[in-house]
């Protein structure tokens, strides 16, 4: 009899900030688990909170977050503006709700290092929405890192530009993003990379406005070292209508690429190609709904209050590097 009630146990979801992610991607993806209910959203905008739980059917909105944190709720979605994530994150660990805050987790890594000491404290877990990981092909291609098919990786190129024109997207407000193109897209390569080839012993590169001159980057292009000896390029941008946004890996033994995984349609098919010394090119599509299966995964992870994949600390590094990243840009530019 336990167990059969312990297999119909469901977390139930809160998701703060209403933006557009939220309500397109999240929410529906949420709504459509099983083992999950959604039951309450907040916004600052309490018309905005009823306007989508309306829209969704979802039991209870708010406009106040202690009381949002008080409707019965297990977990919190953090989607809001980045400079909401701190505050947010931390008074969610301290109702001991489990958080799931989506990139980048914080303004300062001072602010990332402190949500997680709360959530240890308080005995609840901290993730990061970093969706990329847990696409099929990602997932496939560290098992073919990790079993050294490509030998000894050399290099690893990442590239995310999309068209993001400045208007009143919260992005270009450095006091309510944090930075531009290298915290909004290049936190997800840093992560890719992170998660594909190692942890990183330096990182360098340029900020600079191409295109759009607004108070933030539109764009940003870096190096990496990573402790294994392996080096890493990329790119970001807010200024590119159309970009490949390809992921290729070099490796003493052979290469690899990836298309249409960085900012591809919702549910859209990657492709990879492959190139071995010695054998023929061979490529594989894969279809994978990533924030489905990275939600699948936390969920399960908060119902045991067990470490999740994406932790609080990957959130954390992240933003070290790029506060790294950043000083050695400003510096060069000043």
């Amino acid at each position: 009899m336990l167990k059969l009630k312990r297999n119909l146990m469901k977390l139930k979801w809160g998701v703060a900030g209403l933006g557009r992610f939220s309500e397109m991607t999240m929410i529906p993806t949420l709504i459509n688990m099983r083992r999950t209910k959604l039951l309450s959203v907040y916004s600052g905008d309490i018309k905005r909170a009823k306007s989508i739980a309306d829209k969704y059917a979802i039991q209870n909105h708010y406009g106040n977050y202690d009381d949002f944190l008080n409707s019965g709720i297990d977990a919190v979605y953090i989607g809001s503006i980045n400079s909401d994530h701190y505050e947010q994150a931390v008074l969610a660990a301290k109702a001991g709700k489990h958080i799931l805050i989506d990139k980048p987790m914080a303004i300062t890594s001072d602010q990332a290092k402190e949500i997680i000491e709360v959530a240890k404290e308080n005995k609840i877990q901290a993730a990061v929405n970093y969706v990329y990981r847990f696409h099929p092909l990602t997932i496939k291609v560290k098992e073919i890192i990790d079993s050294m098919l490509l030998g000894k990786i050399i290099s690893i190129n990442g590239q995310f530009c999309i068209n993001l024109p400045p208007g009143d997207n919260f992005r270009y407000n450095r006091e309510e993003s944090g930075g531009g193109a290298i915290r909004d897209l290049g936190t997800h390569i840093i992560d890719l990379f992170r998660y594909l080839i190692g942890e990183i012993s330096s990182i360098d590169g340029v900020i600079d406005n191409v295109v759009y001159k607004t108070e933030v980057e539109d764009y940003a292009a870096g190096m990496i070292k990573f402790d294994k000896g392996s080096y890493g390029y990329f790119n970001v941008a807010y200024s590119v209508p159309r970009a490949f946004n390809r992921i290729e890996i070099v490796g003493s033994k052979g290469s690899l690429s990836i298309d249409n995984l960085i900012a591809g349609r919702f549910l859209s098919s990657a492709k990879m190609t492959i190139l071995l010394d010695g054998e023929a090119k061979k490529a594989f599509r894969k279809r994978g709904n990533k924030q489905l299966r990275l939600l699948k995964s936390v969920s399960k992870s908060f119902l045991h209050n067990t470490t999740p994949e994406v932790t609080g600390y990957d959130g954390y590094i992240n933003l070290k590097l790029m506060e790294e990243f950043e000083q050695k840009c400003y510096s060069v530019k000043s």
